[in-house]
């Protein structure tokens, strides 16, 4: 990923963006949390990050990820009713 050319620090987008993916969390609410922490943020700039980096995130994760197999087996259970 390409961050030359970004205002801000490469760690700080990595951040808000994980925060966006992992929470339920608006625009909105990352400008707040990050303004509570010292950023002056407008609520459109981690939407474009969103935009931009999250499918190079996911495409970089899934070449990484290893792979589970192709079969996969399950024992029977059995459920007593009282």
């Amino acid at each position: 990923m390409d961050f030359s050319g970004r205002h801000f620090p490469t760690d700080l987008i990595l951040q808000t963006i994980r925060w966006y993916l992992r929470y339920s969390l608006s625009y909105r609410d990352l400008g707040e949390i990050l303004e509570e922490r010292g950023v002056e943020i407008h609520h459109t700039t981690p939407y474009r990050w969103v935009q931009e980096y999250a499918p190079q995130l996911e495409a970089e994760h899934c070449k990484r990820r290893k792979s589970c197999g192709t079969s996969w087996r399950m024992d029977e259970t059995y459920i007593k009713k009282w």
